[in-house]
C-alpha cells in the first residue's frame, strides 16, 4: 500500500470530497466490511455499499479478502492509501500556470509553484509506483524567526544568491545521460492562527 495516494482523476477527487465518503476512506485506514464501517460512521449497511461501490470504482478503496458468512459472502475492503491528496491536474482547467507572470515575491506564484510541485511529483510517484522503482526526491523544511523584516528581505536575497551559485555549479546542459532535476525554495510565515482567532496582519516593510 502507498503511503499517500495523490488523486488526479477529477472523478476520484469528486468522490473522496464527498463528507460521507471521506469519513468511510478515513473508517478504512483499518481494512472492514460494510457493515462494519457503516457501524463506524452512522450509517446503515445499504448506504455504506452505496458509497464503497463508487469508492472502489475510483481506485479509492481496494478489496482485502472475501469471506464466507453463512448464505452471503463479505467483502472486506481498506482504503487504497491511509492518506489522500488532490493533485491540481483534477482541476487542468483551472490548474494555475507558475510560467505566466512569475514573481518572487508574489503569493500567488508561490501557490503556482506549489501545485505544480503536487502535480509532477504526484505523477513522478505513480511513474516509480507502476515501474517498480524508486524515487530520487530531496526536502528540507525549517522554520526561522526574523528580528525585523530588513533581516528577512536579506536572508532571502542570500538564499537566492547561494541556490543560484549552486544550480550553476552542478549544472550541466551537454552531459550524456543527465537528467533535469526541478529546484523549488519557498519562504512563507508559518501559520500561527487558530480557528478561534484571526490570522496576523501582514508585516509593512521598514523604510
Amino acid at each position: 500500500m502507498q503511503e499517500i495516494a495523490v488523486i488526479a482523476d477529477p472523478g476520484a477527487a469528486c468522490s473522496a470530497l464527498d463528507p460521507v465518503r471521506s469519513r468511510l476512506l478515513a473508517a478504512l485506514t483499518e481494512p472492514g466490511s460494510a457493515s462494519t464501517v457503516a457501524k463506524r460512521v452512522g450509517l446503515t449497511r445499504q448506504k455504506a455499499n452505496y458509497h464503497l461501490r463508487d469508492l472502489e470504482e475510483h481506485g479509492l478503496v481496494e478489496l482485502v479478502e472475501e469471506r464466507r458468512r453463512g448464505n452471503m459472502v463479505e467483502r472486506v475492503l481498506r482504503a487504497s492509501a491511509p492518506a489522500f491528496v488532490i493533485s491540481p491536474a483534477a482541476l487542468a482547467e483551472l490548474a494555475p500556470d507558475p510560467d505566466r507572470s512569475p514573481d518572487q515575491l508574489s503569493a500567488r506564484w508561490l501557490l503556482a509553484l506549489s501545485a505544480r510541485l503536487l502535480r509532477e511529483v504526484g505523477e513522478l510517484v505513480r511513474g516509480a509506483r507502476k515501474a517498480g522503482k524508486p524515487l530520487a526526491t530531496f526536502a528540507v523544511d525549517g522554520e526561522v524567526r526574523f528580528a525585523n523584516a530588513a533581516d528577512r528581505a536579506a536572508f532571502a536575497e542570500e538564499l537566492g544568491l547561494a541556490v543560484r551559485e549552486l544550480v550553476a555549479r552542478y549544472h550541466d546542459e551537454g552531459a550524456p545521460g543527465g537528467r533535469r532535476h526541478r529546484v523549488i525554495v519557498a519562504l512563507h510565515p508559518s501559520l500561527t492562527a487558530t480557528p478561534e482567532t484571526s490570522p496576523p496582519p501582514p508585516e509593512t516593510p521598514e523604510e
